[in-house]
């Protein structure tokens, strides 16, 4: 189950932060968990962020905050994971 949302922002756009906080909100509303596992976070963000390119930077110790360990399996609270987004955004 992936998440497809499309949020269209053109440059100059000056309703474009409040465009992509409604995409934001819209992801954790559609997820349908209150964790994303490590290995789901491509499909979550959908193609942004990597599950080995996190747990690089979990390793740095700047990756996403309040990360827990189930046996072998690696999870964040899904707030985390767009609070982790939203500080990454820029306009492009």
């Amino acid at each position: 189950m992936g998440i497809k949302a499309e949020v269209r922002i053109k440059s100059g756009d000056a309703n474009a932060e409040e465009k992509v906080k409604i995409l934001f909100q819209d992801m954790i509303e559609r997820w349908p968990s209150s964790l994303v596992a490590r290995s789901q976070l491509s499909k979550f963000t959908g193609g942004l962020l990597s599950q080995r390119y996190m747990a690089n930077l979990d390793s740095l110790g700047i990756g996403i905050k309040d990360r827990i360990r189930c046996g072998r399996q690696i999870a964040y609270p899904v707030r985390s994971v767009v609070e982790f987004l939203e500080s990454r955004t820029k306009r492009a």
